[in-house]
């Protein structure tokens, strides 16, 4: 077995060469009378693959050898595998799953009787259901079965190829229908989406390079981090070689930021356009002057890697780690102004509501918590999903904002596979969308605020009412998918996937929201702005 852990950090991780010679000098394998020569590469991998294998397995096998009759359909993880009494747990767990579908599918029997016997007696329902609102089953037949009038045909998605790894993050120009992606293929790229493009959708390929021997050489990390400005000029880059970067519209690499000491994880502009904030797993964040490319200030404030970063002003921020705690910095100061303690694992993501009053949280712990800088305790801690919180997006809605008569709401997306959206005001879920199969990415608000894409590994991307909670639209792509946007228009959505695809959807016609006919001779068209339009046939 220590042959093996060897094997893993030298050959399989490629670059652990440190590790692994004093994991080999404490555990004594120059001792041992094995040829560690003859251990095959991911011997290592190949033996926690068999030993998940062998559980999954007891899972499903009850012990007179037949098959559980709730037999499992999702895999453990090594986390799961390991935990006291799997195989028990599990098995009930799957028990009374089994149990909650057959009363689900009896309850929906009884409905359609009901209505079958509604209709003859002349009732008047909406889609079967009582204000046609979807009822969803709790079992995944159910949640897979997808509409045919939301699913959205091919000719209104367009796939762009190029990128040679998966691909990250994706984000649209504020201005124009210019798209940026970042890659594990050591590229970000700005492709022209824009409909006046005379070449249809041309790319430009961003190559992240350092410095070797006197000549640029490809860095060969990921780029998991881009920013655009608020004005669409300039794009920030970060990457896993420890290195910010920004480059023009145009592809033009203006400046290199280094001052990190390893991968950097997240990167945002200010809205003023004069500074850009990194967070690094060096434990620190950095605010860069965007015009000199000079750091203005490191903030070593954080045990552990810092994951999140976002802005409240032009010179004020919040960062989270996974030491759990968030600080609240200024530039100038050199300690925090605030500091937010009560998550009980690593805090995945951090966002400011649009007025900067109120900071939201997610964790592994599997809570969303609210904070303002009045108090030191959260506003509220929101528990309702079942597995860690990888993201929040809030609503571009409320005082403040272009839709100040629209309520404020906060998206938070879930390994559990559901996205629930939340009043904060009142703390409580207000919808739970349950459509997707895998960990959820990704969420993003229309600019109105009246729609949610949600972005899943299960290769879907689902927009959604944000008011009613229906599925509107769904779109499947060819990868699992790691970010969804809107454009600055709200009529297109990218996405980026893991299989190097990068996708954009075109979701909804400019000017017209939805067409409804009315009367023979007419037809109703209610426009974006809101207004509504009566037309004869």
């Amino acid at each position: 077995m220590c042959h093996s852990v060897c094997s893993y950090l030298e050959q399989d991780l490629a670059g652990f060469s440190h590790s692994a010679f004093t994991f080999g000098i404490e555990s004594h394998i120059s001792q041992s009378n094995i040829n560690g020569a003859l251990v095959p590469p991911a011997a290592l991998i190949s033996i926690i693959q068999k030993g998940l294998q062998y559980v999954e397995a007891e899972v499903s096998i009850n012990e007179d050898g037949t098959l559980f009759d709730g037999r499992p359909i999702e895999s453990l993880s090594l986390i799961d595998a390991v935990m006291p009494d799997v195989v028990q747990t599990r098995q009930q767990a799957y028990r009374d799953k089994l149990a909650q579908q057959q009363a689900a599918a009896a309850a929906a029997a009884a409905a359609a009787a009901n209505q079958q016997g509604s209709a003859k007696n002349g009732e008047n329902t909406a889609n079967g259901e009582e204000n046609g609102a979807h009822t969803i089953a709790n079992n995944h037949t159910d949640m897979m079965e997808v509409d045919g009038d939301v699913e959205i045909p091919p000719n209104k998605a367009v796939v762009l190829r190029g990128h040679e790894s998966e691909v990250f993050i994706c984000a649209w120009n504020p201005v124009s229908d210019l798209l940026a992606s970042g890659s594990g293929d050591s590229t970000a790229r700005i492709w022209n989406l824009s409909e006046n493009s005379t070449s249809g959708s041309t790319q430009l390929v961003l190559r992240h390079c350092i410095r070797e021997g006197g000549q640029d050489v490809p860095s060969n990390k990921d780029v998991t981090s881009l920013d655009w400005n608020s004005e669409g000029t300039l794009l920030a880059t970060g990457s896993y070689d420890g290195f910010a970067r920004i480059w023009t519209k145009d592809g033009n690499l203006a400046s290199t930021l280094g001052q990190h000491k390893g991968p950097i994880f997240a990167l945002k502009w200010n809205k003023k356009g004069n500074f850009i904030l990194s967070a690094g797993v060096d434990k620190t964040t950095i605010i860069w002057d965007a015009h000199t490319g000079e750091a203005k200030q490191q903030f070593p404030f954080h045990s552990a890697p810092a994951l999140d970063v976002d802005w409240q002003s032009n010179n004020t921020f919040a960062s989270c780690s996974t030491d759990m705690c968030i600080h609240v910095c200024k530039l100038g100061q050199d300690r925090p102004i605030k500091t937010f303690q009560g998550h009980t694992n690593e805090v995945n993501a951090i966002k400011w509501d649009p007025t900067g009053n109120l900071l939201a949280s997610c964790s592994d712990d599997m809570t969303l918590k609210i904070w303002s800088m009045k108090q030191d305790n959260c506003v509220h801690d929101l528990q309702a999903h079942n597995k860690e919180i990888y993201t929040i997006k809030w609503s571009p809605t409320g005082p403040g904002t272009n839709n100040p008569n629209a309520n404020l709401m906060l998206a938070s997306a879930s390994f559990d596979s559901t996205v629930r959206l939340w009043d904060v005001d009142r703390g409580i879920c207000i919808h739970t969308l349950t459509k997707h199969q895998e960990p959820v990415y990704s969420v993003a608000f229309s600019p109105d605020g009246r729609y949610l894409a949600s972005g899943s590994f299960d290769k879907c991307v689902h927009i959604w009412n944000t008011q009613t909670g229906a599925l509107v639209h769904s779109y499947r792509g060819t990868g699992g998918i790691f970010e969804v946007c809107w454009n600055a228009a709200g009529d297109k959505v990218g996405a980026s996937a893991s299989d190097g695809s990068v996708s954009t959807v075109k979701c909804f016609q400019r000017g017209v929201g939805r067409v409804f006919t009315v009367a023979c001779s007419l037809l109703l068209a209610i426009h974006e702005s809101g207004f509504l339009f009566f037309f004869s046939k």
